[in-house]
């Protein structure tokens, strides 16, 4: 089912009405006689995104009415890839070797970019991340290239990642291969505030489980091996190790499994942890010594030690400074509020891919009210009418961006 007011298989008319917000005053200030207004190309990028405004928001909040998390973002996926195909864009499904990615391509430039579009949601909280904004605002931007990206040089992608919030979805395509040949890659977070130089913790995962003897607790506890005593043991050793640990180095988990009745030792224990830092390079030496915690209280209480990583290592977000330039200069003149500078303070896969690939990561303010993502009034603003002028605002500036890393500088 479509969004109010909005058509979802069609293009809105430029200037409509979506959802109740007056999308033609969407980047006014990019219009105007200044600044990109007086700029054909960017004009023309502009114009045909508004001309899409209905069929961007509606699959914006088609997204969010229906989320689907890791790995099983089948719907979100197929609407993403459909309008792509629609406009002419030559889509793979199943990029990298997983069901819910995908790449399109239009053009045949020397310099490829890409934008990424994530569409999954977070358990339990629905899109509290505004993740749909992000893939509806990918979209926007390759359709809004495609009819000029041969006179620009340019080969337009847009990669469809699932699985940020959990699974390393980008870092699984990295791997395959999907950015192989990628120039620049690209895309806008929707958030509280505005922001252009975008910074994360790098993030490690790890699961630990033990697994002990059972036996009565009062009959015979001579005969068993506490598996819950080893977890405790365990997490007793990680608290005292954080004394020790530099201030941008984090460790925090939860127990999942610590027995099941009070007179029978646990025979099975297990815990879901997290490591954080600032840069990618002190994951290893940080994982070490939790590791070497866990494997300490599996000697201590005689039990076996199984530990795993889940899924692959997040890094720290390194953004290309001469594209944040474009960027942050394009937000300008399209009348974006001026951007703040944060310390990290979240994580994303699409850091690995800036370890790679020239990247960034804006943030556009989406008038959440003071909600914060992974809040469940920040999934509600997600589809507000101030989210649908970010998205549409985001597309105009992602495509600007790729624009202008083509050409050269105003008066050059």
């Amino acid at each position: 089912m479509g969004a109010p007011g909005a058509d979802v298989a069609g293009a809105g008319a430029k200037g409509a009405d979506v959802n109740g917000a007056d999308v033609s005053g969407a980047g006014a200030a990019g219009a105007g006689a200044e600044g990109p207004g007086r700029d054909p190309v960017k004009a023309a990028i502009r114009e045909r995104v508004l001309a899409h405004a209905g069929e961007l928001v509606g699959l914006s909040h088609r997204i969010h009415a229906h989320p689907e998390t890791a790995f099983a973002e089948h719907r979100a996926a197929e609407w993403t890839a459909r309008a792509l195909s629609a406009a002419g864009f030559e889509v793979t499904a199943g990029a990298g070797g997983l069901p819910t990615a995908f790449s399109a391509s239009y053009g045949s430039g020397p310099v490829t970019v890409a934008f990424c579009a994530e569409y999954d949601a977070l358990p339990g909280l629905g899109h509290a991340c505004g993740h749909n904004v992000i893939a509806a605002a990918a979209v926007g931007a390759g359709l809004a290239l495609a009819p000029v990206a041969d006179a620009l040089g340019l080969t337009v992608k847009v990669v469809g990642t699932p699985a940020e919030e959990r699974g390393g979805g980008k870092a699984l395509l990295l791997e395959a291969g999907v950015f192989d040949g990628v120039d620049a890659a690209m895309m806008v977070h929707p958030g509280p505030f505005e922001t252009v130089r975008f910074r994360s913790f790098a993030l490690g995962t790890l699961d630990a489980e033990y697994l002990g003897r059972p036996a009565h607790a009062t009959l015979a506890p001579h005969e068993g091996r506490n598996a819950a005593d080893a977890m405790t043991l365990a997490q007793v050793a990680i608290g005292l190790l954080r004394q020790q640990l530099p201030r941008d180095w984090h460790v925090h988990g939860v127990v999942t499994a610590a027995g099941e009745a009070p007179n029978v030792i646990p025979a099975r224990a297990a815990a879901s942890y997290e490591i954080r830092a600032a840069r990618a390079e002190d994951l290893a030496a940080l994982r070490a010594r939790v590791e070497d915690c866990f494997r300490g209280a599996a000697v201590a209480s005689g039990c076996e030690l199984n530990l795993t990583r889940p899924e692959p290592d997040y890094l720290d977000f390194r953004d290309d400074a001469g594209l944040a330039e474009l960027y942050a200069a394009n937000a300008a003149a399209l009348g974006r509020p001026a951007p703040v500078e944060r310390e990290p303070f979240a994580m994303t896969d699409m850091a690995n891919v800036s370890h790679v690939v020239r990247a960034i990561h804006p943030m556009l303010d989406i008038g959440a009210g003071g909600a914060v993502p992974h809040d469940a009034a920040f999934a509600e603003a997600a589809a507000a009418p101030a989210a649908d002028r970010a998205l549409l605002d985001a597309a105009v500036l992602l495509a600007w961006t790729a624009a202008d890393l083509v050409r050269p500088p105003a008066g050059a």
